[in-house]
């Protein structure tokens, strides 16, 4: 229990990191963007997804997710998780009260030995997975594919991101103490009305 709670503190604390995790960037500009205030959620609550998950993806099951509490949540935020082995765990950034989700993260803490193989491989469906129920329209290939290049962009990288679309994927690894990697909702900006369409 102690292991699996230190686990998932590891991812959460990852991302929380934020961009400065990089950079010697101001404090105030240190935050992870889902910490943000306002900052969006996807129009689904965690047992909206979890429901979902379970249902397209029967080999991969999530178990029921358990709150988690620290010293630095927001008033605005819940944090939970849920153990999927010892060594891989979902854990998620909730709006208080809707509970809608703001972060959906997988973690993997690397293991060692003939294991290592087949235990990155599953770790690898689970975040698969969650990319292609956040984006319906992406096939299984596609998703693994996605996941490679992200993986690849953020190695060794306290905090990598970038947005496709209305989504910003997000990879933190840290090496032997796990590697993060999130699927997070963005604002778009609306667009400025066109010349002439004002009547």
């Amino acid at each position: 229990m102690t292991r699996w709670l230190t686990l998932c503190l590891i991812g959460l604390a990852a991302l929380a990191a934020g961009p400065g995790a990089l950079s010697a960037e101001p404090a105030d500009s240190t935050t992870a963007p889902y910490l943000q205030p306002g900052s969006p959620t996807f129009d689904l609550s965690i047992s909206q997804f979890r429901e979902q998950f379970n249902a397209d993806n029967p080999t991969l099951p999530l178990n029921e997710f358990r709150s988690i509490t620290t010293s630095r949540d927001q008033l605005n935020l819940t944090r939970a998780a849920s153990k999927i082995n010892e060594n891989l765990y979902a854990s998620t950034a909730l709006e208080r009260g809707t509970l809608k989700i703001k972060s959906m993260q997988i973690t993997w803490l690397p293991i060692q030995g003939p294991e290592q193989k087949a235990a990155k491989a599953k770790a690898q469906d689970y975040m698969s997975a969650v990319i292609r129920l956040f984006t319906p329209s992406i096939t299984k290939p596609q998703s693994l594919q996605k996941l490679q290049k992200l993986l690849s962009a953020g190695k060794s990288k306290r905090y990598y991101s970038t947005t496709e679309g209305a989504i910003r994927y997000v990879v933190a690894d840290n090496g032997e103490k796990g590697l993060t990697f999130a699927v997070e909702p963005i604002k778009l900006a609306l667009s400025e009305p066109l010349e002439g369409n004002n009547k």
